[in-house]
């Protein structure tokens, strides 16, 4: 114990009590008064799930270490003594990279220093202590320092990262140890709740897939849409002008500039600089490339660009012979950070995959920052810009295929052109039920529409009773009984 304590130099305890000021009595700082849809499920993961960590990941700035710090004052608040909590930012701590083990190190020097006692005898004595480890990814070897804790000590443990690549690849030493959640930008009623316009619950539970299978479950959600229309507008008006990140509408006073500025340094520049900067065996990744890569991730966004326009795109922006197999694994780096999605094609049996990725962003105003390209998808905002109306469908596409990836246990793909068959933007598949959605963000929709959902529901082989058609508004009406049409910002209230 002794060694362990010694690697903890005296600057790194005035940090480690500056992250932890109810030690000494002092309160954390202010906190924000909305939680995210997140917190409640984390929360009782910690307090008493089966697996002794969770582990929550998501982008940078979507509010991750606010959610822990909630947590904190939750604990503190039911009556858990300040001593059993242990908060680290990792991010904040540069000089735990030059100690081996650091996580060992500091669970060590915490149980001496702070504890007063092993986590064994705190459990022993109905005082179990917690540990909330933010930003965790970028620590080397922490899944295998995380193991080692966990089955040597009576702790419970909250984990977060901005890199699924990196949280992932700690799940074979930690399997049966760790329960994961994944949270996004905001939905649109949390971004309601933060601009004090109401609150609205969400119309599929956390857990279960079930509804989904269900045709009345999405007329319910069209009706739900319409039942709450004038919030609903109010708040996609909001989200189509200034995206989905939480400063964007706590801080909602700040001019789009100011907010451009701030996504593509604590986000974008964060991420490619600081989280992707290295690959495997300490290889350097091309900051540059990636920035390049991004940037055509969020110039196509919603729709699938073939190997051909990456290589000619990067040729004529880099100067250089950039091979595709790089491309992808950049592409796949990006993924990997969450901030995009890379949509696969729809794998059938006796059928080879054919196609490319679909890219969907996270959220349209990281575009709209990078590209200086502001794209409104309201539609109103699309009423005075129509020569915008193209771009503003894929970019709902893009939308609508980032959102409904995030919904736990869902598989979603999408359907390219094959022969005679149509394509299909997304097809979500539940158990042995597919289900087609099509996304066509106008008001007017004619037979020709719905050909391509109707062409998928009709083929007996998919599985897929009825379909989904996302459009612009509530105005929208289709003459078939199999098909559900709802707007995008509907389908945005539906979690």
């Amino acid at each position: 114990m002794d060694e362990l304590v010694k690697a903890i130099t005296p600057q790194l305890e005035r940090d480690l009590r500056r992250l932890n000021p109810f030690w000494s009595g002092d309160p954390l700082p202010m906190l924000p008064p909305v939680r995210r849809w997140a917190y409640a499920p984390l929360l009782k993961r910690l307090k008493g799930g089966l697996a002794k960590a969770a582990v929550l990941s998501g982008p940078r700035q979507i509010g991750k270490s606010t959610l822990v710090r909630q947590s904190i004052q939750t604990l503190l608040d039911e009556g858990v003594e300040a001593q059993r909590i242990f908060y680290i930012q990792f991010d904040d701590l540069p000089e735990l990279r030059r100690i081996s083990e650091p996580l060992l190190h500091l669970a060590g020097w915490f149980e001496q220093n702070i504890l007063r006692k092993t986590f064994n005898q705190a459990a022993r004595e109905g005082k179990i202590a917690y540990l909330l480890l933010d930003e965790v990814q970028n620590l080397d070897s922490w899944a295998e320092q995380l193991k080692a804790l966990v089955d040597s000590s009576d702790v419970r443990v909250l984990v977060t990262g901005s890199s699924a690549l990196r949280i992932e690849s700690g799940r074979d030493s930690l399997a049966g140890r760790i329960s994961t959640l994944e949270m996004g930008p905001l939905f649109l009623r949390e971004i309601m709740a933060i601009r004090q316009e109401g609150e609205l619950a969400p119309v599929l539970p956390c857990h279960g897939l079930s509804p989904l299978r269900d045709k009345a479950f999405w007329f319910d959600l069209r009706a739900y849409g319409q039942q709450h229309q004038a919030q609903r507008d109010r708040a996609f008006r909001a989200f189509s002008e200034r995206g989905a990140y939480p400063v964007a509408h706590a801080e909602s006073e700040v001019d789009w500039p100011e907010l451009a500025d701030r996504l593509n340094e604590t986000v974008i520049r964060r991420a490619i600089i600081h989280d992707l900067r290295m690959g495997a065996r300490g290889a350097r990744r091309d900051p540059d490339l990636l920035e390049e890569v991004f940037r055509l991730a969020c110039r196509y966004a919603g729709q699938s660009p073939q190997q051909g326009l990456y290589l000619d795109e990067i040729k004529r922006m880099m100067n250089a012979n950039i091979g595709w197999q790089r491309i992808l694994a950049y592409l796949k780096f990006l993924d990997g950070s969450l901030l995009l999605r890379m949509i696969e094609p729809l794998e059938l049996r006796l059928k080879r995959k054919r196609g490319a990725s679909k890219l969907c962003l996270c959220d349209h105003a990281l575009r709209a920052s990078w590209l200086q390209e502001v794209v409104p998808l309201d539609p109103a905002g699309l009423q005075a810009a129509p020569h915008l109306r193209d771009l503003a469908g894929h970019l709902a596409e893009s939308a609508a295929g980032y959102f409904l990836s995030s919904v736990p246990g869902v598989d979603i793909a999408h359907f390219p052109e094959r022969g005679a068959e149509p394509e299909v933007d997304f097809v979500l598949t539940v158990g042995e039920q597919r289900i087609p959605i099509e996304i066509k963000y106008r008001s007017r929709i004619d037979h020709r529409d719905t050909f391509g959902l109707r062409s998928f529901i009709e083929k007996a082989v998919y599985h897929a009773p009825f379909g989904i058609l996302v459009t612009l508004d509530d105005e929208v009406v289709v003459d078939d009984p199999r098909i559900v049409a709802l707007p995008l910002s509907t389908l945005l209230l539906m979690r």
